[in-house]
């Protein structure tokens, strides 16, 4: 138990924390964005939905946007790949890493992860998007590899 209360007040583990912090919200924003563009193009999926902008039910409004459905595959993204990061860098902070190594891969996994946002819901012209997604994806793989070859148990 002393190890693991040594290793929660380590800095790689403050650094875990701050940069998981992050990339929730940012993801956590995500919801907000999809509403701000259902609303400001009158786009919803549900019948009851569009009395936020208007007193009368208008089967009209119940349609698919393009750039409603961007952000929302942007969120599903975010979701796909921001969790595996959460799990797997909470047992890699365990490890023990060097907190340098481990600066590198928690600010390059933000950092990707926030430029991925940009480039889907701009658009901006690939690859731009698919290399920050693989970008961030190689983060998540470098870590779960220290952890399988630092906590191997057979």
């Amino acid at each position: 138990m002393a190890a693991l209360t040594h290793m929660i007040d380590s800095e790689v583990f403050l650094a875990f924390s701050t940069y998981t912090t992050i990339v929730i919200l940012k993801m956590m924003l995500m919801a907000p964005m999809t509403a701000y563009f259902r609303l400001t193009r009158k786009v919803f999926a549900n019948l009851e939905d569009t009395r936020l902008v208007s007193s009368t039910e208008d089967k009209k409004m119940i349609r698919v946007d393009p750039d409603v459905e961007r952000v929302r595959r942007c969120h599903q993204n975010d979701l796909e790949n921001i969790i595996p990061f959460v799990v797997v860098g909470l047992l890699y902070a365990l490890t023990g890493p060097d907190l340098s190594t481990a600066l590198l891969h928690f600010r390059v996994f933000a950092g990707s992860r926030i430029c991925h946002t940009i480039a889907y819901v701009t658009p901006l012209p690939q690859p731009s998007r698919g290399l920050s997604w693989m970008v961030g994806m190689g983060i998540t793989f470098s870590m779960a590899y220290r952890v399988i070859s630092t906590a191997l148990y057979l």
